[in-house]
């Protein structure tokens, strides 16, 4: 796990190696063990190429270093993330021919692109983003993972295109400013994140999962080459005679795996089914306890550190517990929005964050459960967006005159109740899916939103399967393709690298995805039952206690940080003469929806934590 920077074409009047090496230490906490320049020109000197590496040293501790090249040297990469797979292919390759002088995986992508091209990308089983300079044909190859597991942005300014896993990175490069799009903001109001491949900063994109680009004579091309397997209509094909036995076998494969390293490491342990059964998958293949880490709050509502403690004791793991209040929110949130380079869309971001930094003291890497719910169906939305169709063939003047304003009239320990009736009334999908994360519909972001909604605005449209899927296929390929890689990666990644930790997810291993998407549906979600195959298969292994339990996810106290502790913090940022955002909303809408917060009236916690988190952006950025 790395970081990786660089730039190609035309460099004029500027310090290339300087701006290259501010570049790589920007991004220093990515990879604190190493780092790593390339310099060139094309044959004709029109171009030069830099390439800059941070190195987090988890596999071949002592001949990993980057840039790596082939035999003559003709190809060099700088890689963050890991192949999993990559002793398998290197004996493959050395079959074929090719001579390694290093036994990290790194190298096994130089010589699979040697052997196989661009289409290398189809034999790497892990996550990745990589930058490839091809001196024989004067070509920069970009890679980033099927899922997205792995950030590699762009920006092309003045003929020169610049790369980096983080914006902070880029920024470094002369000429290229901290400017707002606006466009982005308008989305950012939609999802409560900037869905792909835009970011708040104009002119900085991020390059989609599962695509690669090519640079070459000053022109990027980018092509995808996969797609989430739920994107493709369902068909029905024979089952294996016991499909539970099959998954849990891929599972397990897919954690033994990923416990390949050269280091300690551990697991980041909820308490939930996902992360527990990733634990209990562990304790299989580990003849030494497994270094587990857990999150609480002070708040003991919100708790889950005695789930995680029983889990801990039944396979006997190295547990270690930490504790987290307010205070540590308001402490370390400015830095994190740094940090990520975009607001903190989750309050779980800051206990992640935490977590990260007090399991760095022991390990260098953790297995997470990130991902069962996107490809597995665990979240209440899964269950109700099959209704949609059902509900909206209710005429209208039932649903808007009846049955929502008596469902919002509830008190709040009926959110979700109140939730779905206002998400399933909304006929676009594409509006619809990120209303199912607390984001805003058109009509509330009218209210609430003086910036004009922009006409080239494509909001959930590109993240759609083909209408004919199911509805739960459908709303899992949104998942796929935005919440989950453009939010939860996203905070994954920045949260642990800012600790300098890796973080595995076995459950994102596209292999399993593949075999999960070639069942019918009630093997995810069957009744009100989520998770169907997952629950079933752990029954082998998980006690009744955390099978049962209901979905808690990472909750964070802010509703309540918002009418105590935090009251002021919130009205300063928001209202005050020094807010860098107070115009981007109807004064008289604004202040309705922090007074109705404040008073107990509606809880506005997640519109009020993005508009915070927006705010402290712009002061980050724009001071």
């Amino acid at each position: 796990m790395c970081g990786i920077a660089g730039f190609v074409g035309p460099i004029r009047n500027i310090n290339s190696s300087a701006v290259l090496r501010s570049m790589s230490a920007t991004i220093a906490h990515r990879g604190p063990d190493d780092d790593g320049f390339f310099e060139t020109a094309t044959r004709d000197s029109r171009y030069q190429i830099g390439l800059a590496h941070r190195r987090l040293s988890i596999i071949d501790l002592s001949t990993g270093h980057q840039p790596i090249g082939n035999e003559d040297g003709s190809i060099q990469i700088i890689f963050n993330g890991e192949i999993y797979n990559f002793h398998q292919l290197r004996d493959e390759l050395i079959a074929l021919g090719h001579h390694f002088a290093t036994a990290s995986d790194t190298e096994t992508i130089v010589h699979a692109y040697e052997q196989w091209g661009e289409r290398c990308v189809e034999y790497f089983r892990g996550m990745f983003a990589f930058a490839i300079w091809d001196s024989r044909n004067e070509r920069l190859f970009l890679v980033r993972d099927r899922f997205g597991k792995k950030p590699l942005f762009l920006c092309e300014t003045n003929g020169v295109l610049v790369f980096s896993s983080e914006i902070k990175s880029i920024l470094e490069f002369p000429g290229i400013n901290a400017i707002v799009d606006t466009t982005a903001v308008w989305d950012y109001f939609a999802y409560r994140y900037v869905p792909a491949p835009a970011t708040l900063f104009r002119g900085i994109r991020k390059l989609m999962p599962g695509c690669y680009a090519f640079w070459e004579k000053g022109i990027l091309t980018e092509k995808c080459y996969y797609h989430p397997p739920d994107r493709e209509v369902f068909v029905d094909t024979p089952l294996p005679d016991d499909p539970i036995g099959v998954f849990l076998d891929k599972l397990d494969e897919a954690v033994r795996i990923r416990m390949i390293a050269d280091v300690p490491f551990g697991a980041f342990l909820s308490g939930g089914i996902d992360s527990s059964a990733v634990v209990g998958l562990m304790s299989r293949h580990s003849v030494q306890p497994i270094k587990t880490f857990s999150v609480g709050f002070s708040e003991s509502g919100y708790s889950e550190l005695g789930y995680a403690k029983t889990i801990a004791e039944q396979f006997k793991t190295d547990h270690h517990e930490l504790v987290v209040s307010q205070e540590h929110l308001m402490q370390h949130l400015p830095a994190l929005v740094r940090l990520r380079d975009a607001p903190v869309a989750e309050p779980s971001d800051i206990p992640i964050y935490l977590l990260s930094k007090e399991a760095r003291r022991t390990v260098k890497m953790v297995l997470t459960g990130e991902g069962a719910d996107e490809f597995l169906g665990g979240y209440p939305k899964h269950v109700y967006e099959r209704y949609a169709g059902l509900y909206q063939a209710i005429p209208d003047f039932v649903r808007h005159g009846f049955f929502e304003p008596l469902v919002q009239a509830l008190p709040y320990r009926f959110r979700r109740a109140k939730t779905a009736i206002v998400n399933l009334g909304l006929e676009q999908f594409e509006e619809r899916m990120p209303r199912w994360f607390g984001a805003l519909s058109k009509a509330e972001r009218r209210d609430l939103v003086a910036l004009s909604q922009p006409i080239s605005s494509k909001a959930g449209v590109q993240f759609d399967s083909s209408p004919a899927n199911s509805a739960l296929r459908r709303i899992l390929y949104f998942d796929q393709t935005s919440w989950l890689p453009d939010n939860l990666l996203e905070r994954g990644d920045r949260m642990t690298m800012a600790a300098s930790l890796e973080a595995r997810m076995p459950f994102m291993d596209h292999e399993l995805a593949a075999f999960i998407s070639n069942l019918p549906d009630k093997y995810r979600v069957r009744g009100h039952t989520t998770k169907w195959i997952l629950r079933e298969a752990m029954k082998r292994l998980l006690p009744p206690t955390i099978l049962q339990r209901p979905k808690v996810g990472f909750r964070v106290p802010v509703n309540e940080w918002f009418q105590g502790p935090m009251r002021d913090y919130l009205y300063e940022h928001l209202t005050s003469s020094t807010s860098f955002t107070r115009e981007y909303y109807q004064s008289a809408m604004l202040e309705k929806v922090l007074a109705d917060h404040v008073a107990g009236r509606q809880n506005h916690e997640k519109l009020l934590w993005s508009m915070l988190n927006l705010e402290i952006w712009h002061r980050q950025y724009l001071k």
